[in-house]
């Protein structure tokens, strides 16, 4: 519910702050006063647009506050989905700034006018005898059924089940698609695989080929400069080999008489073991290398059959070669399995099919039963208000299922007698249209926990007994839920706990609304001008008294 209320800068309005009361607050005040200036302002934290001819001083920013009291609304997981702060006590402020710019805020967290819209239509519900879109819409008045119904569980259930659906469709859907292009690929995929298979290139494969082709190529020059190569090193009398031995026997008589002579002689006898070490490995080199033309063709043969799977896979490495290997062998196994694998997802289908059928089935059924009573019970308080002749209907169309059910709504409304009950928007006058929609709300708010309730003047267009029942039933809804009602009907202002006067002053140079909650003495002289005038005879003030006491 709201706690408090501020407004700063809006229109006629300075700075206006209330605190209602938890149960039936009640405005007054002459016409154009500004109570209609305050919804304005209340529509703000709904996340309806403005522009800076809101402002009362041009030069500073509007703002609009509202603090609420949300422990009854169950809106953890809505605040959670849009990474807001879940506080009990939430806040939720709009500022409009001079040059035009709106910035809106909850728990003083910066979001869009959508997530306002979102969070702020669960927290107020301003109705007023203008407002038809709600009440025709389908969609309210299958929340209204579900309800009166008491139909949540089913509803989350069926929520549920409708995912489970949904998935299961996709991925079926997807399966289908995916198996039309794996049916037409498949020989080719096939073909593709079977090649890469049968060549079945090795990782390091074409590195070693073209290196065993070049040696093969030059084997010649190879063979001719490993061979020069050791005669150099131990060919001749003046080899290195014996060049480093007689360099070696110079210094091992005075390798102990230093220790930098007998480091210099280990240096000597380690380079002259490597030197025979290389010695070695050329000399085995030089006796695999050999000139065979068989091998060479088998090697440019093998490179080939390679370099063309390169070209035609757009590849530069076996390593490449070997991914698109992998990825093919996936879609072959894919297509082999592809009947198995779509029975088990149109078996998966089927059974989510059944279920939600199942359970759209049991909604409908509970649906269906409330209808009668529903509509009887909302007739009864029409009667009551002033419409006697009041006809209600429900009709409802099978659909397939859709994320509500598998019904389509629609309340058909007459308010004459002879008249043929039609669809609510189409038939309803602004008084009768506000009468049914607060008979709604009133039916509604027995079932459910509803946001703070603003009415905007709905009842015009009654009087006499008719206002003084409307009066009651304002009161007795306002026994479980937040209303806020801005009225001109002393029988609905005697019913309030709390009430606040709306009026303007022209002291200053510019127009100021103010807002006064009216003490008990205050209630009585207002009421009783809202009966007899401004200046209320004895007569009017005992019947204020009597209003309220009744």
């Amino acid at each position: 519910m709201l706690i408090q209320l501020t407004i700063r800068n809006y229109a006629l309005i300075r700075h206006l702050e209330i605190k209602p009361s938890a149960h039936l607050n009640v405005i007054t005040g002459e016409t154009g006063a500004g109570k209609s200036i305050m919804l304005g302002a209340i529509s703000l934290l709904l996340g309806n647009r403005a522009d800076t001819k809101v402002l009362w001083d041009d030069s500073e920013k509007c703002i609009t506050e509202g603090v609420f009291d949300i422990s009854s609304y169950l809106l953890k997981d809505l605040f959670e989905s849009e990474n807001l702060d879940y506080e009990l006590q939430t806040v939720i402020r709009r500022e409009i700034s001079p040059n035009g710019k709106s910035r809106a805020f909850i728990n003083d967290t910066p979001v869009t006018l959508e997530v306002m819209k979102k969070i702020g239509s669960r927290l107020m519900d301003v109705h007023s005898q203008h407002e038809t879109l709600e009440l025709g819409s389908r969609l309210f008045q299958l929340q209204l059924i579900d309800t009166f119904a008491a139909n949540q569980k089913l509803r989350t259930e069926y929520a549920l089940l409708w995912k489970v659906f949904n998935r299961a469709k996709t991925e079926y859907a997807a399966l289908v698609s995916e198996a039309d292009t794996l049916n037409q690929e498949a020989d080719f995929v096939r073909f593709q695989l079977d090649e890469l298979v049968k060549v079945n290139p090795g990782e390091n494969e074409q590195e070693e080929l073209e290196s065993q082709l070049k040696i093969i190529e030059h084997a010649e020059d190879i063979k001719t400069r490993f061979n020069h190569a050791l005669a150099l090193l131990n060919g001749s009398e003046v080899s290195l080999v014996s060049l480093l031995t007689e360099v070696r026997s110079q210094m091992n008589p005075i390798a102990n008489y230093a220790p930098a002579y007998e480091q210099l002689f280990r240096r000597l006898e380690s380079a002259r073991i490597e030197l025979e070490d290389i010695l070695g490995e050329i000399e085995r080199e030089e006796g695999r290398v050999e000139f065979d033309p068989r091998r060479s063709e088998e090697i440019k043969e093998r490179l080939s059959l390679i370099y063309q799977l390169f070209q035609k896979h757009r590849s530069k490495s076996i390593r490449e070669l070997l991914v698109i290997q992998e990825s093919l062998q996936l879609k072959a196994d894919k297509t082999s399995n592809l009947d198995s694998s779509l029975a088990d997802a149109k078996s998966m289908l089927e059974k989510a099919t059944a279920e939600l059928d199942k359970q759209a089935n049991e909604i409908k059924k509970s649906r269906e039963k409330v209808f009668t009573p529903l509509c009887n019970q909302i007739i009864a308080l029409l009667k009551g208000l002033g419409i006697p002749e009041a006809r209600l209907m429900i009709e409802n169309q099978p659909v397939p299922p859709g994320p509500t059910g598998s019904d389509s709504i629609e309340i058909l409304f007459s308010a004459n007698k002879g008249v043929v009950p039609r669809a609510i928007a189409q038939v309803a006058s602004g008084g009768e249209f506000s009468r049914l929609m607060f008979c709604v709300k009133y039916v509604m708010a027995e079932k459910t926990s509803l946001p703070t309730l603003i009415l905007d003047e709905i009842d015009n267009g009654v009087s006499g007994e008719i206002a003084i029942q409307l009066g009651a039933m304002m009161k007795e809804m306002a026994r479980r839920h937040q209303l806020i009602t801005i009225s001109h009907l002393p029988q609905i202002a005697a019913k309030g706990d709390t009430h606040y006067f709306v009026y303007k002053d022209n002291s200053s140079t510019k127009t100021i609304t103010h807002v006064r909650k009216l003490d008990e003495n205050e209630r009585v002289e207002e009421i009783a001008k809202m009966i007899g005038g401004a200046k209320p005879s004895t007569l009017a003030l005992e019947n204020a008294r009597e209003l309220m006491e009744g």
